[in-house]
């Protein structure tokens, strides 16, 4: 029988390690998956609360072309909406497993979500500080966030998937 952790997450505030973070998306697309990240990043843990942002213009994938459609209107609409960002209501920490429930908004469009996951304890690291590391996903429907852009297949499916699994692997450092 497990029990929950009333800590959730570690005391204290924390910052992202952007170094050593990464948070990206996974959406299918025709045979197979399309990935792509994120390089410009916020996320941090204070009193209790995970929260997080990413700008759109720093969408990375593999053509620089594909990158700039993302930022355009039938995706992300980087003009309008420079930020996807997310806020924790509730966090339910059960060993090194994590329940988090809150709200992400993409392209000026907010749902609620559950983000589920690893957590790690608190480790001494080689500098001086302190780190925990999460790890999580979620799931979500991009065409809820007006994101609804496709493109058919010659058997009229379409190419892309609504369905995008949303990740983030990050290493949290404790701030002073």
């Amino acid at each position: 029988m497990s029990t929950v952790d009333t800590r959730a997450l570690p005391s204290g505030t924390w910052r992202v390690d952007k170094v050593h973070s990464s948070i990206g998306f996974a959406v299918g697309y025709m045979a197979g998956k399309f990935l792509g990240t994120f390089s410009d990043f916020d996320v941090a843990v204070a009193d209790g609360v995970l929260s997080g942002s990413a700008k759109v213009t720093s969408v990375q994938v593999a053509e620089e072309n594909l990158a700039a459609h993302l930022q355009g209107p039938d995706f992300f609409d980087a003009q309008a909406h420079p930020e996807l960002t997310f806020t924790s209501d509730a966090i339910e920490r059960t060993g090194d497993r994590v329940t988090i429930d809150g709200e992400i908004t993409i392209k000026g469009h907010t749902e609620a979500v559950e983000i589920s996951g690893e957590i790690s304890d608190p480790i001494a690291d080689p500098y001086g500080g302190e780190r925990f590391g999460l790890t999580l996903r979620t799931v979500v429907d991009r065409d809820r966030f007006g994101v609804s852009w496709n493109n058919p297949l010659p058997n009229g499916e379409p190419a892309l998937s609504n369905e995008v699994t949303i990740t983030a692997e990050l290493q949290m450092s404790k701030q002073a």
